[in-house]
């Protein structure tokens, strides 16, 4: 019977510690979605902006540009960016007759890029909590699981017969481990893959609006 309390002790304190690691996982997942959606509506409009602007730096030269999403502040750095290239040319940041070296345009999309990478740190953050949800809690369930039936077994040992009132507790309690390590894994590996393609898709996103912006830039300041 002592053999038995330990092991419903054991296998409650896992179900505990796995049900807090649920909570944890689910507010993540609301609260990335959420954040993560919000962000990639405020991008896709500010593109939608940009693509109807003939000049490139108008949206940046007019303060137009609010620096809540990830685009939108890669738009910033590399305008940024691309003012202090003009000021070592003397260009004063007008796009009429200005010129560039394409060193300098590089520099600009260098700029850009570095600050993808940012972004791209930024909208995975919270996300290795999800991966460690993902993997440990199977394992823990799985933890629970085994120990609860080897106390089992070794309080059969004690008693000397296979009484299944004595056992039961613990072999419920056991396979009670992995039946919840398993509801929290399965949302949780939903949740992560749900969340990791819409990261992608906003880095592709910012990859392609970079690519967008040097083009833009060689078209207007690098002349034959």
């Amino acid at each position: 019977p002592h053999q038995g309390d330990d092991n419903l002790f054991s296998g409650k304190l896992i179900v505990i510690t796995l049900m807090g690691m649920s909570i944890f996982a689910w507010t993540t997942m609301i609260y990335k979605w959420v954040d993560l959606r919000s962000m990639q509506s405020r991008g896709r409009a500010f593109l939608l902006r940009y693509r109807r602007e003939r000049d490139p730096l108008h949206l940046f030269l007019s303060r137009q540009v609010a620096k809540d999403s990830p685009v939108t502040r890669v738009y910033d750095e590399a305008c940024s960016a691309l003012s202090l290239e003009m000021e070592s040319r003397g260009s004063g940041g007008g796009t009429d007759d200005a010129r560039l070296t394409t060193l300098q345009i590089g520099a600009v999309r260098n700029a850009a890029d570095r600050k993808v990478a940012e972004e791209c740190v930024r909208l995975e953050e919270r996300m290795g909590f999800l991966a460690i949800a993902v993997s440990a809690s199977p394992m823990m369930g799985l933890l629970g699981t085994v120990w609860g039936v080897m106390e089992s077994f070794s309080a059969m040992a004690v008693q000397g017969s296979a009484n299944l009132s004595a056992v039961a507790p613990g072999i419920a309690s056991a396979l009670m481990t992995t039946v919840v390590g398993l509801i929290v894994a399965i949302p949780s590996a939903i949740g992560y893959n749900v969340l990791t393609t819409k990261i992608k898709t906003m880095i592709v996103e910012m990859d392609n609006f970079a690519d967008e912006f040097s083009s833009e830039l060689q078209r207007l300041f690098i002349r034959e």
